[in-house]
């Protein structure tokens, strides 16, 4: 059963910083994009960062850019996102979500990834 699992979720003090996994069972990662979502009650979902299959490609909105760093490691089937200097904005649920496609690039359209996980909360708050 192809499953992706988020966690590193939680509250955080404005400025302070967090980092989410986003572990795969039952696939192997290599040969999917991996993109970062978040949903904030009443907004619709958005990109916050996209990685390709073969990691040459990030992507990243201005709204995080510069704060927000993805990576993966194949070798533990799992993607991170490191978030810095987090606002109160930022707060939502964020999800990671596979795209079966292999190469060199990744979308920050949900419509376009297959599998999700089931999401881990942030909330930046003092």
């Amino acid at each position: 059963q192809l499953q992706l699992v988020e966690s590193g979720g939680g509250l955080v003090q404005p400025g302070g910083s967090l980092r989410l996994s986003c572990a795969a069972s039952g696939f192997t990662l290599d040969y999917y994009a991996i993109g970062w979502f978040r949903q904030a009650p009443g907004k619709e979902r958005e990109g916050v960062s996209c990685i390709s299959s073969s990691g040459g490609v990030t992507k990243y909105p201005d709204s995080v850019k510069g704060r927000f760093t993805i990576s993966r490691d194949n070798a533990k089937n799992t993607v991170y996102l490191e978030m810095n200097s987090l606002k109160p904005e930022d707060t939502a649920v964020y999800y990671c979500a596979a795209d079966p496609r292999f190469g060199y690039y990744c979308s920050d359209l949900p419509s376009e990834y297959d599998y999700w996980g089931q999401g881990t909360q942030v909330t930046v708050s003092s």
